[in-house]
């Protein structure tokens, strides 16, 4: 079977065109992507992207993380996603519908030349409610809330962009030891369906540099959920403005909590890195 390697901002996918193969369409993909993933005996990436059919939408995105679980949605993916659909001629469409478990996601493409340039993704609305999170506890927003770990208090703001994120704002990122307290934040007991982890620090009204723990794939390169969910938590807490550019290891997002739609507007590129053939038994 063929694959394409994409990146978005070094958040790296497999993806898998199962338009042309429907007898693949049901089958659980889990332990492929655990497979698929593994940088040492797979291909290696953070996640596992599916191209469907859809009977609703233009088109269908399914994504596994790296540890086989299925996420609702993913920022960085579906770039990577729209842009093999438009140059595929899949979807000949510069503005596409995507059908998600996190809803239908509207990716718009820049196109420059025979290729796509930059990708805007309509994220949606932000949910806030603690229950939409999902997050245990009394029902409201969670907003610069405490949440001990490992007999550390952290302040936390809880929001989902279809899929759950907690994030932290903090003076320095380059001494924070991610590797431990990122996993026992994502499986705090406050979780139940477990949670991103964002640690965001403020550079100034209209500007952040983030570092996120990605639930099911560790530490990666970029989110760009997360990169929304960090925007809209710096609104709630006061600390930036609503459009706001977001520097991850992997670069730059552009981010924007409408003021006028309350929908979150996302803006960065993808790349393809190589086209193969997987000959290891799916």
């Amino acid at each position: 079977m063929d694959f394409v390697k994409m990146h978005g901002l070094g958040n790296d996918f497999v993806i898998l065109d199962l338009i042309n193969h429907p007898e693949l369409n049901n089958r659980d993909f889990s332990q492929v992507a655990v497979k698929l993933c593994n940088r040492n005996f797979g291909v290696g990436a953070d996640g596992v992207i599916l191209v469907l059919p859809s009977r609703k939408d233009d088109i269908r995105m399914r994504i596994f993380n790296a540890d086989g679980s299925e996420a609702e949605m993913c920022g960085n993916g579906i770039r990577c996603f729209a842009k093999y659909a438009y140059e595929r001629n899949i979807v000949p469409k510069t503005e596409l519908k995507v059908e998600t478990l996190a809803g239908t996601i509207v990716p718009r493409l820049e196109i420059k030349g025979n290729g796509v340039a930059n990708i805007t993704v309509d994220m949606g609305k932000p949910h806030l409610e603690r229950s939409s999170i999902p997050m245990k506890g009394p029902e409201g927003k969670v907003i610069s809330e405490e949440l001990e770990v490992d007999g550390e208090v952290y302040k936390i703001t809880a929001v989902s962009m279809g899929n759950p994120h907690c994030v932290i704002f903090v003076d320095e990122l380059e001494k924070l030891n991610l590797k431990n307290i990122g996993p026992q934040i994502e499986t705090h007991p406050a979780f139940p369906q477990k949670t991103n982890v964002e640690f965001v620090k403020v550079e100034g009204p209209d500007e952040v540099t983030m570092r996120v723990w990605e639930r099911g794939a560790g530490e990666t390169m970029a989110c760009g959920t997360g990169a929304c969910a960090a925007v809209v938590a710096g609104v709630l807490n006061n600390k930036i403005q609503r459009k706001t550019r977001v520097n991850l290891p992997g670069g730059v997002l552009l981010i924007e909590w409408s003021s006028d739609d309350g929908r979150v507007y996302m803006t960065g590129p993808a790349t393809q890195v190589f086209e193969g053939r997987l000959t290891i038994n799916l």
